[in-house]
């Protein structure tokens, strides 16, 4: 998190109980979205403030302004999404949380609301019953190629999502029970930071602003925003918009130009260093150094369907089976010489 706090006039936290918004029991999904769109909820938070690693302000900011639609949709049953399998495992990472503390949970099935700031929002997982020490229960599941995150503890995007979460109950602390790759539950405290909260709230804030004015904040360099600009503008009009007096948009392109070279510079250099390296293995399929090893290996033969000829020689069956395929929008780059 960033040291400097930006200015807010919201009091940054509070130890009033958070609101019940409304119940969620038995709530239409639509309806749950909508409600999700008119504030930032505990799993938004990261997002927010820049980082949650896999999505990004942008992203967020069109779901929160009615835009979501025009991104990839999601589904939700299916099962090979980590969301389906999170959604599906959270009672047994209570249940054998409850098994590992002895700690007592309990749903807590609605939206709450901070009792100052109408726009934050949270969803708890469960509430931990008559522990004095710990009063929330955040569960995780991750895969193979998310239990990296976790190797030092709790991700910074989890940290976060937990302190909104204390922001807006005024609540003390927080488990969170992760579930690794099916078979490895660890357990994690997260205690409350005013200090944290304060920039938190500050920052997420900023990002509201953001929303309620319909300005797109700043992309960052995440596949995230190179969606959620190939969504917000798939079409281009052949207009052409001149640039050369904007500061910004000149120091970009020159930036860009600047880095591009470097790229190919190294780009060669490593092409250099790998064909040296082929050309003294010969026909050897490995080779050992003192730092490491490569190998260079034939791969199987295959075979390959030629739709060119196919289409030559049998254009009316091909015909039948051709459908249409969206174009996309290239973004090349053209220096003056």
């Amino acid at each position: 998190m960033p040291h400097t706090v930006p200015h807010t006039s919201a009091t940054p936290s509070t130890s009033r109980p958070a609101l019940r918004l409304v119940s969620t029991r038995d709530m239409e999904r639509d309806e749950w979205l909508r409600l999700r769109r008119e504030g930032l909820g505990s799993s938004d938070a990261a997002a927010a403030v820049g980082l949650n690693p896999y999505q990004s302000p942008l992203e967020l900011w069109m779901h929160k302004t009615g835009r979501g639609d025009l991104l990839p949709a999601i589904d939700p049953s299916d099962d090979s999404s980590p969301m389906y399998w999170g959604t599906l495992l959270e009672p047994i990472v209570a249940a054998h949380y409850t098994r590992r503390t002895g700690n007592k949970v309990r749903r807590i099935n609605a939206i709450l609301q901070h009792p100052k700031l109408p726009w934050m929002r949270a969803n708890i997982d469960r509430e931990v019953v008559g522990a004095p020490d710990v009063q929330i229960l955040e569960c995780k599941t991750t895969g193979l190629h998310g239990a990296k995150l976790w190797k030092d503890g709790v991700p910074h995007y989890v940290q976060l999502q937990v302190m909104h979460q204390l922001a807006v109950t005024g609540k003390r602390a927080a488990d969170v029970a992760v579930l690794i790759c099916g078979q490895e539950l660890q357990v994690h405290r997260i205690e409350r930071d005013k200090t944290l909260i304060a920039q938190l709230i500050a920052l997420e804030e900023q990002f509201w602003q953001y929303v309620q004015s319909g300005t797109p904040p700043p992309a960052d360099a995440s596949d995230s925003s190179a969606q959620a600009l190939r969504s917000l503008y798939p079409q281009d009009t052949g207009d052409t918009i001149d640039l050369t007096d904007d500061e910004n948009g000149n120091q970009a392109f020159a930036q860009l130009l600047q880095i591009r070279e470097l790229l190919s510079g190294w780009e060669a250099q490593e092409a250099l260093l790998k064909y040296q390296i082929q050309q003294r293995m010969g026909q050897a399929s490995h080779a050992r150094f003192a730092a490491g090893s490569v190998s260079w290996k034939r791969s199987k033969d295959s075979r390959e369907f030629n739709a060119t000829k196919f289409q030559q020689e049998q254009p009316d069956v091909a015909q039948f089976y051709m459908h249409s395929k969206p174009g996309s929008r290239r973004f090349l780059v053209h220096a003056d010489k």
